[in-house]
């Protein structure tokens, strides 16, 4: 209880705490990122090989097995090398064993996460409702990077945050329990409708049932009070960032980007300054 009593007296403390907190939850969620979608391509040939009646053996695969090894030599992963950010400047950025370079991308999710973790610590401070936004924040980011790499966002992680939200709300921590449960309905519901028009008119699929559910997520921790502003600002980015991709760097207008970056980084936005960019949305359109 004393530790608790003082991370509570002391905002600088549990900040740092935070941060570091953060830092090693960053770690896991490299190890997520990778594993999660070939654990469930693994479980899809599973199911595949079963309705077709054939036995498909394959070695375990979970988040926690096996260790973590070098890509490159099969070197395998020591504590003191797995220290957030700290073990990747130690090597120089550099397998221990055989010197191949290790991808930058994985100090900068944990750096990210760390900072991330420590700006909700600050914002709601030591709460129950800071508990919830860090396990909002971490699964954003896992769900950000996964839908970069693979253009999927995993049910195992949007449907829980659905359920987290609403229950978050029963002692309305966020938004009242009307809200949420409106949120997530509306989320869900304003995607699905333009998804479907959009398939009307063109004949393509403009975006994926996992940014229905995601935006059913956010709606259901903030409520549908900031859906307006997730949308519009998920959209802007979105449009910038692929128009510059196509002037830029020649990206193809028939290769689909992944809609969930956007809507999970606006979603974090609005789960921190949500507030304040709604009440100047509505001053700007004379609406407040």
């Amino acid at each position: 209880m004393q530790v608790i009593d003082l991370l509570a007296s002391s905002p600088l403390l549990w900040v740092t705490t935070t941060i570091v907190l953060g830092l090693l939850v960053g770690s896991f969620l490299n190890v997520v990122i990778y594993r999660l979608p070939v654990m469930m391509q693994n479980e899809w040939e599973s199911q595949c090989a079963e309705l077709a009646g054939q036995e498909k053996s394959q070695l375990v695969f979970n988040l926690s097995t096996p260790r973590s090894r070098c890509p490159h030599c099969d070197h395998a992963i020591s504590a003191f090398e797995n220290i957030p950010v700290l073990s990747f400047l130690a090597l120089g950025g550099k397998c221990h064993s055989c010197k191949a370079a290790i991808s930058v991308r994985y100090p900068i999710i944990e750096a990210l996460t760390g900072i991330l973790s420590g700006v909700v610590a600050w914002y709601f401070g030591f709460s129950w409702a800071c508990f919830g936004a860090l396990l909002l924040t971490w699964s954003l980011i896992a769900l950000t990077f996964i839908d970069l790499d693979h253009q999927l966002l995993p049910d195992k992680i949007t449907l829980p945050l659905v359920w987290l939200g609403l229950f978050f709300n029963l002692f309305g921590l966020y938004t009242d329990l009307a809200s949420s449960v409106i949120g997530a309905l509306a989320g869900y519901l304003s995607l699905w409708s333009i998804y479907h028009l959009f398939r009307l008119a063109t004949g393509k699929e403009g975006m994926g049932y996992g940014d229905f559910k995601l935006l059913a997520a956010l709606g259901a921790f903030m409520g549908w009070q900031l859906l307006p502003v997730i949308v519009l600002l998920s959209s802007l980015v979105g449009a910038v960032v692929g128009i510059t991709l196509i002037v830029v760097r020649k990206h193809q207008r028939d290769i689909p980007i992944p809609f969930g970056p956007y809507l999970a980084a606006a979603g974090w936005i609005a789960l921190v300054w949500g507030e304040q960019l709604n009440q100047g949305y509505l001053n700007i359109a004379g609406l407040n």
